[in-house]
């Protein structure tokens, strides 16, 4: 059955305009994004093939055109809206860090850096840098490397942060592995960076590993 054949107080984008998106559940939310099924599937049945295909909304936003085109009735037309979506969930995100103190926004900063690292599939360094009020004033991947590593020298982080005239520093890498503790080789290279980044008189506030929606913040952790 066709959603436009469900009693009105029953269809998600009616139910999402007047009691919110939260009261909706993630199969509705994706109905609302698709708009219309396939034939004999309503935008929900497609929306629920989706996650139990995927597992999860992660796994979901995270797939290669490849995988998400695999269920009958989504292409690349679909693909390009729901990256565009999490591109602007990334952009929204990064205007918030902006516009606040990120030593208040330890959450804020997690939730971006997830969706920065969203279907990376090998491993990645970035730097985002913070002016005096510890506002974001710009992010950068400084390094890419394989499933297991990635080569980081501090001279380039160095270089990176006075170009940006950054006070302050927050480092972050991915685990593709899906394991969000760091290694000691993760410490090493922390307190590497620390001792770099001092001598030039900018401070790191914080390391993050993420690993698909698990994050790891050092500063919590005692680990700085």
């Amino acid at each position: 059955m066709a959603i436009t054949d469900w009693p009105e107080d029953q269809r998600p984008r009616e139910r999402l305009i007047r009691q919110g998106a939260a009261a909706l559940s993630d199969a509705e939310l994706l109905a609302v994004f698709l708009r219309v099924g396939v034939t004999g599937k309503s935008a929900v049945d497609l929306a629920r093939e989706m996650l139990q295909r995927f597992g999860s909304l992660d796994a979901l936003f995270g797939a290669s055109l490849q995988a998400f085109s695999s269920i009958n009735g989504l292409g690349p037309a679909k693909y390009a809206q729901l990256q565009a979506v999490l591109e602007l969930a990334r952009r929204a995100l990064g205007e918030v860090l902006e516009d606040g103190c990120l030593l208040n926004s330890t959450q804020a900063v997690a939730q971006y850096l997830k969706l920065l690292f969203k279907s990376k599939a090998h491993e990645c360094f970035v730097v985002l840098f913070l002016d005096v009020r510890n506002h974001l004033v710009g992010t950068e991947e400084l390094f890419r490397g394989t499933l297991t590593q990635a080569n980081v020298y501090p001279r380039e982080v160095v270089k990176a942060a006075l170009a940006r005239n950054a006070a302050a520093v927050i480092l972050a890498h991915n685990h593709p592995s899906g394991d969000p503790q760091p290694s000691a080789a993760d410490l090493a290279l922390t307190a590497a960076l620390k001792q770099a980044l001092g001598l030039v008189d900018v401070r790191v506030l914080d390391h993050f590993v993420v690993a698909g929606t698990r994050t790891h913040s050092f500063a919590e952790h005692g680990q700085m």
